[in-house]
């Protein structure tokens, strides 16, 4: 059999095993990696059929609001709000709960049906902070009617359950990288620091997004090891992050960053490794992707994070809400939501 012809067999034999729903083994994810773009057509077409089949042709848009800005004590090689690095991100205490609760009411005017809170700093955990975000969340489910994230740090079990009991559906904690690759980009806390944020959320019975960063200098075989932890540790959706590199921070003058056909490879391997959870598209998008970014979906994303991000200016969401349209998708209609009984003053 000539060697094109087994390739393809390999590749048609991952697509029916995600199709079927079963886990792609550490070693196609690997070869999947490995193979030259001749093959990137039927990678995608068979990503694009395992979304089809378990994700349906609905794509579901989110947006992130940076609600507390810099002044952050860990070291992340890529993040502009980190203390150890010069850059020209903005700097503000925890915005009040009604700044929150309007920006979350533009974005769900302008098409988001999930909405993040985020915070800089190694955690939140002082309860006054903790009070604004836990009135918030109450509002945006109660008077919004939309579907609440938060990316706060590390955060305990308690302040996990109270911000469950004030509303909120699901916790974002990206692990960013593998285990191995984590010290040459972060070096002020643990990768078990990541691990154990997400294992609390998820024995909380709370929804957990966590991914990674990709262009931070990583191997194959670190993503492959970033996808199989994530795997592991059952969350319910992956975010694909791509690598801005940003003046001030360290990756900004190393040979960091990803480009365009290595970019949609990962979003490719990502939904076929990944059959039935979501795979949603974040930060760096259009650097990496330029004008494919409409590929996305193609090639096995369901979701998208439009609008800005957490320190840098996004599309506009009413840009990304046609493009939706003109690839032939529809919005994931608005969640069905019970209203939560708080009593926080």
């Amino acid at each position: 059999m000539p060697m094109d012809d087994e390739i393809i067999s390999r590749i048609s034999a991952c697509t029916e095993t995600a199709l079927a729903g079963k886990n792609l083994s550490t070693d196609d994810a690997r070869w999947l990696f490995s193979l030259p773009e001749s093959f990137a057509p039927l990678i995608r077409k068979g990503a694009d059929e395992v979304r089809e089949k378990h994700r349906g042709h609905r794509i579901d848009p989110c947006t992130v609001m940076n609600a507390k800005s810099g002044g952050c004590s860990e070291d992340c090689h890529f993040c502009a709000q980190s203390t150890h690095f010069r850059t020209i991100a903005p700097t503000y205490e925890l915005m009040a709960s009604d700044s929150i609760v309007e920006s979350a009411r533009k974005a769900r005017d302008n098409g988001t049906r999930r909405f993040c809170i985020g915070t800089s700093g190694r955690s939140l955990e002082n309860p006054l902070e903790l009070r604004v975000v836990q009135k918030a969340l109450g509002r945006m489910r109660d008077e919004l009617g939309l579907w609440s994230c938060a990316t706060l740090g590390s955060v305990s079990q308690n302040t996990i359950d109270l911000l469950k009991d004030s509303g909120l559906n699901r916790l974002h904690h990206n692990l960013e990288t593998s285990r191995n690759h984590f010290p040459k980009i972060v070096s002020t806390h643990s990768y078990d620091d990541r691990i154990e944020t997400v294992v609390k959320a998820k024995d909380a019975g709370m929804s957990v997004c966590s991914g990674g960063i990709f262009g931070v200098g990583e191997s194959v075989d670190d993503r492959v090891s970033l996808f199989s932890l994530l795997r592991d540790l059952d969350v319910d959706s992956i975010p694909i992050n791509f690598l801005v590199p940003i003046a001030g921070t360290p990756l900004f003058d190393r040979e960091a960053g990803i480009d365009t056909e290595e970019a949609l490879r990962v979003i490719s391997v990502a939904r076929l490794f990944f059959p039935t959870k979501e795979v949603r598209i974040c930060g760096g998008r259009m650097p990496a992707l330029k004008d494919r970014h409409p590929e996305i979906f193609s090639h096995g994303a369901d979701g998208v994070m439009i609008g800005n991000y957490l320190t840098r200016s996004g599309r506009s969401p009413d840009l990304d809400i046609r493009m939706i349209h003109e690839q032939g998708f529809e919005l994931v209609p608005p969640h069905p939501l019970t209203p939560v009984a708080t009593d926080l003053g």
